[in-house]
């Protein structure tokens, strides 16, 4: 959308915002010292996805924070001043009585023979609305507009009872749109919990207690984790030897997003920590603690720095089946408890070679193995697909905006 006037149809204006609203707000006195309860709303209270106020706050008035200024009334529209939460704004609903709001918020209340409060409201949800004032913050410690700069913002306004349609409009578009919504991330939760369902599923207690079990140290041939190259990431390079980090280790999955490079002279340096085929590559640090992948064939070789460990198998150890087994949510539970006792809250070498894990015959390990990936695989296609008609669905409410101040809503 744009101020250009000639782009709005026939019988349409722009009007500044500070023109169609309420001058005057009325303020809460912050000496307050009573006992009487109000709702207070600041910007933790605001949900950004639905533009409600989500997470109110109920407060006694001898509690009042100092921010705590502006009495708001059902009706108003509340846009937050600061940067990075320009787009958290909400509409005032009638589900409480005394509602103040943070000095962060902008008030909007539109007067009622001008301006529908439905209409600014999602006026205000635009992202040329929000790029305006983006590019108006101003303040290095707390970049923020002022109000205003809000109030300074042109509205399309076609008349009244043409902005009440096009609100009971978008009201009944958006509605259905967030109702999508939900349904796309209850899918998509359910879907990536598959994996875990899965693993379940096969290490079942029956085959677990029929195992043969002992410790992880018993059965590789090398657990180690590497180091930061001198000068950390100014020393990376655009190509050269990957050099693995945490981000790149998932949960059965190998994340080539961000993967770092070095020199064959820094990876020379680092031989000790140097990943070969079939290397199992676990996290052992921060909040990643736990996840653990097979590295590909295509990175090697590579190097690790020292949040990731290596562990090389034996040959009584099919390295996907390891991989899969640490994997497994209890286990991940056993993770997070040694890791709470651990030095520097990290896992140790001692600690990894004592995991207690189970050693079935190999080709049954290559049976589960063959089971879990195959679903695996299936269940990342179903995921993509999954997180890309959410990031459709996510689309919407721009687009209707954008139709709709711009003349083209039916």
């Amino acid at each position: 959308m744009t101020n250009n006037r000639a782009t709005l149809p026939a019988g349409w204006h722009w009007e500044k915002l500070g023109d169609v609203c309420a001058h005057k707000i009325n303020t809460h006195d912050p000496s307050d010292e009573s006992e009487n309860e109000f709702v207070y709303i600041d910007i933790t209270s605001i949900d950004t996805t639905t533009k409600t106020i989500a997470r109110p706050k109920i407060l006694l008035g001898k509690n009042a924070p100092s921010r705590a200024r502006q009495v708001i009334q059902i009706g108003d529209v509340i846009v937050s001043t600061t940067r990075p939460n320009l787009n958290a704004v909400a509409k005032i609903l009638p589900e409480y009585n005394k509602q103040i709001c943070s000095t962060g918020f902008c008030v909007l209340r539109p007067k009622s023979d001008e301006l529908d409060s439905d209409f600014l409201y999602h006026f205000v949800q635009t992202r040329s609305f929000v790029q305006n004032l983006s590019d108006l913050v101003k303040g290095a410690l707390y970049p923020a507009v002022t109000d205003k700069d809000v109030r300074g913002q042109s509205i399309p306004l076609p008349p009244l009872d043409e902005q009440q349609r096009i609100a009971v409009r978008l009201n009944e578009q958006m509605a259905a749109v967030e109702s999508a919504r939900r349904a796309a991330e209850s899918q998509l939760r359910a879907a990536r919990n598959l994996p875990a369902a899965y693993l379940r599923e096969v290490f079942d207690d029956t085959r677990l207690k029929k195992w043969h079990w002992d410790k992880l140290g018993e059965h590789v041939t090398k657990i180690g984790s590497g180091v930061t190259p001198i000068g950390g990431q100014a020393s990376y390079l655009s190509s050269g030897i990957p050099l693995i980090r945490s981000q790149n280790v998932h949960m059965n999955r190998f994340f080539y997003d961000g993967l770092a490079f070095i020199s064959r002279e820094q990876d020379a340096e680092m031989a000790n920590s140097r990943v070969l085929l079939n290397d199992v590559l676990l996290n052992i640090t921060g909040a990643s603690i736990g996840r653990i992948c097979v590295v590909p064939q295509e990175v090697c070789p590579a190097n690790v720095n020292q949040h990731v460990s290596i562990i090389r198998c034996g040959s009584e150890i099919i390295p996907e089946f390891l991989s899969l087994y640490i994997s497994r949510p209890d286990f991940q539970k056993t993770i997070l408890a040694m890791q709470a006792g651990a030095t520097r809250q990290a896992l140790t070498k001692a600690l990894i070679e004592n995991f207690n894990i189970p050693l079935p015959d190999i080709q049954e390990q290559k049976s589960i193995v063959n089971v879990l990936l195959n679903k695996m695989k299936e269940n990342g296609i179903l995921v993509s697909k999954l997180e890309s008609q959410l990031a459709e669905i996510n689309q919407l409410p721009a687009a209707l905006l954008r139709q709709a101040f711009s003349g083209g809503l039916s």
